[in-house]
């Protein structure tokens, strides 16, 4: 069975992106919940968004960070890194900013693990390729994730204790 992980990453956004990695099938992610399911969870308040990411973060070998262009300014992504790094739970991003969404790639975003209170120095892993002329291709950056995803799961840091 392959390795189960949390994936925390920015809804809205990347939605599409994180589906392309859910698909290489190297590790076992949590539920992806569809946008009506996230708003029932999201209306019943704050309280109800923290049972769902204990709930969905127990257990897992490791919490990966798919970061996009936008991912550093969520807050419930960085409540789930600071999460994870309390829980001393295996912890690190990869860059998916490169993978197509909807036909179309983003430019890099901030390092989110910066935002986060606390956490030490995160590794962030980046498939990101280029073609000779300076764009990026998609095809070849998923392929480089593809290659590289399961090998990167394993690499995540925890917090030391004191």
């Amino acid at each position: 069975m392959a390795k189960s992980v949390f994936y925390s990453f920015h809804y809205e956004q990347d939605v599409h992106r994180v589906q392309l990695v859910r698909n290489i099938n190297a590790l076992e992610g949590q539920p992806l919940l569809n946008s009506q399911d996230w708003e029932q969870v999201r209306r019943r308040g704050d309280q109800a968004i923290k049972n769902w990411i204990h709930d969905q973060m127990a257990y897992k070998k490791a919490v990966i960070v798919l970061i996009g262009k936008h991912t550093a300014s969520r807050p419930w992504v960085i409540y789930e890194i600071e999460k994870a790094w309390a829980d001393k739970r295996p912890l690190l991003g990869i860059r998916i900013h490169g993978l197509s969404s909807l036909g179309s790639v983003d430019s890099a975003g901030s390092d989110p693990f910066a935002k986060a209170d606390g956490v030490g120095s995160v590794p962030i892993f980046d498939p990101t390729t280029r073609d000779w002329h300076g764009k990026i291709d998609s095809r070849a950056t998923y392929n480089k994730l593809r290659d590289n995803l399961e090998t990167w799961s394993s690499q995540g840091v925890t917090r030391r204790s004191w």
